[in-house]
């Protein structure tokens, strides 16, 4: 029973290191590397399955079960050997030439023990029980072990030169299957030296732990800081630095969930157009439009700097209000109204905008609540080229 403890626990721990892996199938932006890493924990995990039963069938003294449980033992160590060197060549993204010796390597250990069981079962090459229910160890088992041997060592004597020449992750993920292959070269070999001793199991899990600490878990915060810079590229606005249309779509929809569940009943919408950018781009350039839209941005950006700002097209701008700038709305309107005429007359951005207040009792969404702000934001337009034109024809007069 004793040896089976050591299984048990194994299995345990297993689970519980690796349990989100075993249990769901990858749906990561490396699922070829996801899906190798979890056959391989199945398997281990059928390993350790084997060998706590294995104890506890010895004990009962039902040889036939034990013998049976001994076939699926060596099957299941044959094929986390497999498995392994097939995970790893992914991970480590091993040239071709490494990756098929690695491969079949990992191949003539599986189908040498499985060809061996098979001969077991009329000459014990393998392994075999006394009369009394002794297990005995046989020559083709020491020569499969061995073999294990020299595979993990120079898998760790390989990974562990190449990492002195790496940098970042990759240095910490060749060390960690490095030593996770040391480790089990020393335990395989303390399992052929001592066969009743569970030294395989224990080696399985330290390596496997090695592994999922040092590779699985960085390459999950790796893949998570590149989803951040991919989600950063594909809802940020690259000339204003802002949200971008992408983003407004997904907030909008966010914003009509939660006023159907009642959650906010308090809001403004403002819409923004910049006044002239045709003008500017096409009689300045192209240069001076761009830095025109990002002026009339940082305006809109300075006075509701509480708020959600999103470029929702070339020159149309909107600003989400909650909060501190909802309740101060008619200050900062002002305050940004007042700072465009001073732009009319030095040469400042001119940006147009209307501002709308979401009505619980009458809005049935928020397009309600941006249609009333966008006939504003044009009411206010044509009143700042009134007072535009009126204030160079007085210049002129």
């Amino acid at each position: 029973m004793y040896y089976s403890s050591i299984g048990m626990l194994a299995i345990i721990l297993h689970l519980i290191i690796n349990i989100d892996h075993v249990f769901s199938r990858p749906n990561v932006r490396r699922v070829k590397v996801a899906a190798a890493y979890r056959y391989f924990l199945l398997s281990v995990l059928l390993y350790y399955f084997s060998d706590a039963c294995w104890g506890v069938l010895l004990d009962l003294g039902i040889i036939p079960l034990v013998y049976a449980d001994t076939v699926i033992y060596f099957l299941a160590m044959g094929l986390t050997v497999l498995l392994w060197v097939s995970y790893i060549a992914l991970t480590l993204e091993l040239d071709k030439k490494w990756d098929s010796i690695l491969k079949g390597v990992g191949w003539v250990i599986f189908g040498s023990e499985a060809l061996a069981l098979i001969i077991n079962f009329f000459v014990p090459i393998m392994f075999w029980f006394t009369p009394e229910g002794e297990y005995k160890a046989s020559s083709a088992r020491y020569v499969i072990l061995y073999v294990q041997v020299v595979l993990f060592t120079c898998i760790a004597f390989d990974t562990l030169i190449k990492a002195k020449r790496l940098n970042g992750p990759g240095k910490s993920h060749h060390n960690a299957i490095g030593i996770s292959g040391a480790i089990m070269a020393v335990f395989i070999v303390l399992q052929a030296q001592f066969p009743l001793m569970p030294f395989y199991a224990v080696g399985c899990l330290l390596a496997t732990s090695i592994i999922h600490t040092f590779v699985v878990i960085e390459a999950r915060i790796e893949g998570s800081r590149q989803l951040g810079m991919v989600m950063t590229v594909a809802y940020k606005d690259p000339l204003t630095s802002v949200r971008n249309v992408n983003s407004y779509t997904e907030f909008k929809e966010s914003i009509e969930v939660n006023i159907r569940n009642g959650k906010i009943r308090e809001f403004a919408v403002v819409v923004f157009d910049l006044n002239d950018l045709k003008y500017v781009n096409d009689n300045l350039g192209h240069e001076a439009g761009d830095k025109y839209i990002k002026d009339g941005c940082t305006l809109i950006c300075k006075t509701f700097t509480h708020s959600p700002v999103f470029r929702i097209g070339g020159d149309e701008f909107a600003a989400f209000l909650t909060n501190d700038d909802y309740n101060h709305r008619d200050e900062l309107i002002y305050e940004f109204n007042s700072q465009v005429e001073d732009n009319l007359t030095n040469g400042g951005a001119v940006v147009s905008a209307g501002i709308s207040v979401y009505d619980a009792e009458k809005d049935s969404g928020y397009d309600e609540v941006f249609a009333r702000a966008d006939v504003l934001m044009y009411d206010r337009k044509k009143e700042l080229k009134a007072k535009k034109y009126s204030s160079e024809g007085a210049s002129r007069a």
